[in-house]
């Protein structure tokens, strides 16, 4: 069992014919069960050709209604990532992951009102995320391949960098993963934290999760919260940023400390009394967890 992707998704690649899309496509088609599971590229300009034999398409729609895929990836600039997101939630897809960056922000309000309004059933992951992998089945992003084994510990971070940091640890002390989420770091973005705790809390193949945030916005704490009162496995949180200091960005879009409790301390202090076993130190993420097993 997973969270969000397995064996058996149905991928289709936006932005497939682009330098960035053709590089992330072909290496994730390289990974375990992903020359099955990419299935369509999206092309309006370039419908009816091919990527070493993945069929473009001219929509979204019409990709889903030819091959049945229920999950895409978003490699397109960030002037028409919103517009590409809007073409898949239309689709109806369930899954959305959009790993652009540098999306304006007014443009993803917009887009996630109209979401709202329109109530969909679709998902979106990101965007400026890395993506989703179930070690040895299939991954959808940017993430190394090689880092990742299958096991039973969830990872679900805003950092991509910290993800593959984690998986990395946990791989060395023999720790497989059911599922790694990056999230992105955008102020506006699909799932958050306490979204995809709910997803691993439920998942009879995860024991454990690490949770990895950064300064900025309340998320971490939202789900800290909701873990405390719900969560039924044991969960090892770290927090990105503390010593960055007031009203400079640093890295992410929304890693901007804006309030007392957007700090990495803040954080750090509502997670712990909320039974989540905290480190400051990024190169102990592993141990920590196998701790607490």
């Amino acid at each position: 069992m997973s969270i969000l992707i397995n064996r058996d998704t149905k991928i289709i690649t936006q932005g497939i014919t682009g330098k960035t899309g053709q590089f992330h496509t072909r290496a994730c088609r390289d990974y375990k069960n992903g020359r099955a599971a990419y299935v369509a590229g999206v092309n309006p300009k370039r419908a009816g050709e091919d990527f070493e034999g993945i069929p473009i398409f001219g929509s979204v729609k019409e990709a889903r209604e030819e091959t049945s895929a229920t999950v895409s990836v978003i490699y397109v600039p960030p002037t028409t990532a919103v517009s590409a997101i809007w073409e898949a939630v239309e689709a109806n897809l369930d899954l959305v992951i959009c790993i652009t960056e540098g999306i304006p922000v007014r443009d993803m309000i917009e887009l996630r009102d109209r979401m709202r309004r329109k109530n969909c059933k679709t998902l979106l992951l990101g965007p400026n995320c890395p993506g989703v992998i179930t070690p040895d089945e299939l991954k959808i992003g940017i993430m190394p391949g090689h880092i990742h084994r299958k096991g039973r510990i969830g990872v679900v971070s805003r950092s991509g960098t910290l993800t593959y940091e984690a998986v990395a640890q946990l791989t060395a002390l023999g720790l497989g993963q059911s599922s790694a989420i990056g999230i992105g770091g955008d102020p506006i973005n699909g799932l958050k934290h306490i979204d995809v705790m709910k997803m691993f809390n439920e998942d009879l193949d995860t024991d454990a999760i690490i949770m990895i945030g950064e300064i900025g916005g309340p998320d971490e704490a939202n789900a800290a919260y909701w873990i405390k009162n719900n969560m039924n496995k044991p969960v090892v949180g770290f927090i990105a940023g503390v010593t960055a200091p007031p009203g400079k960005r640093m890295g992410h879009a929304g890693a901007l400390i804006s309030g007392g409790s957007d700090t990495a301390e803040a954080k750090l202090e509502i997670m712990e009394s909320c039974g989540i076993s905290v480190t400051k130190n990024p190169s102990e993420m592993g141990r920590l967890l196998k701790s607490v097993l």
